[in-house]
């Protein structure tokens, strides 16, 4: 819509694997003279700073040199700014956009912040200074069943309404140990043309279940993105295709498939089941399936958070 008034836009987010999404969606829209560009924030600021741009600890920029350059910048009409998932960014961004004179759009829902540096609503209405607040309601991904199991792990104020779409209620299953390739396998087979996302919580975890999918069912050829890698088959994917990606919890936001697959919620056993952080994970989690949702563990015992889920909420077996 910004585009079609003239106004070049830029699209932002954290996750790489997000902006490849997002970007893939961009393409497909429009308009035909890309006027709308999506990038990461990382990218995009150290496009904006120049070569060099000084980094911190905490694996963001050094902040005040960046306060530094926009004060010293002339003033200019700002950039036109579009943020998804913007509770992953941390407040000094918005300070940063604020100083830019930036027209700023912010998708963002405190609910579902996973990452160590990220910022509440009110610190984003702060930092921005002089905006406009408007809340968003309704659930166009999910099914009923999927979005009542996902309200269960709901950390905000109220319950989050549910859609009228109907489908199966997730499932728990009791995998065997290295058993989550059998059922990736059969969710498969069983539905050929949909996207089956596997989220997981390790890259040494990735790797297995990859080499497992890749000896017993070559035909399938899984997907995988690991953030450590800079280029190449397990950095650039296309997400437009059918079939088995292997994601890191940490790369899910945002993140939508047919089918999800959670294979290893036993390795949240020694968690805290009243942490708002392992809460706001499986709501996330919960949230990127459309159709289908299955979760898997190993071991005698089911996980603490989800023994606490009713029998009617989530099947077992």
């Amino acid at each position: 819509m910004l585009a079609l008034t003239g106004t070049p836009a830029v699209l932002l987010t954290r996750s790489n694997l997000l902006r490849q999404s997002l970007a893939a969606v961009v393409h497909a829209l429009g308009p035909v003279d890309r006027s709308v560009r999506v990038a990461t924030a990382h990218s995009w600021l150290a496009e904006w700073y120049g070569t060099k741009a000084p980094r911190s600890d905490d694996g963001w920029y050094d902040w005040h040199a960046f306060f530094e350059r926009a004060a010293e910048t002339e003033p200019v009409a700002g950039p036109t700014l579009v943020i998804d998932e913007g509770q992953d960014l941390p407040p000094e961004f918005y300070r940063l956009c604020r100083l830019l004179q930036a027209r700023t759009t912010v998708f963002a829902d405190e609910c579902q912040r996973l990452t160590e540096t990220n910022s509440t609503l009110a610190e984003i209405t702060q930092r921005l200074g002089n905006c406009t607040r408007r809340e968003l309601n309704g659930n166009h991904r999910n099914t009923h069943q999927i979005a009542a199991f996902a309200a269960h792990f709901h950390t905000g104020a109220g319950t989050p309404a549910l859609p009228d779409r109907d489908g199966s209620p997730p499932r728990l299953h009791h995998l065997p140990q290295r058993g989550a390739a059998d059922l990736v396998i059969l969710l498969a087979q069983r539905h050929p043309g949909r996207s089956i996302g596997v989220i997981v919580n390790s890259t040494h975890a990735q790797f297995s279940l990859l080499g497992s999918l890749e000896r017993r069912a070559p035909r399938l050829k899984p997907q995988m993105y690991t953030a450590k890698a800079t280029q190449g088959r397990y950095r650039n994917l296309d997400l437009s295709r059918p079939g088995v990606v292997l994601v890191h919890r940490a790369s899910a936001k945002g993140l939508g498939f047919d089918t999800v697959v959670v294979p290893d919620t036993h390795t949240d056993a020694a968690a805290d089941p009243t942490s708002a952080a392992l809460r706001m994970t499986y709501y996330v989690l919960a949230t990127r399936a459309r159709q289908e949702l299955h979760f898997g563990y190993e071991g005698e015992n089911e996980p603490p958070l989800i023994a606490t889920v009713p029998r009617g909420v989530l099947q077992r077996g």
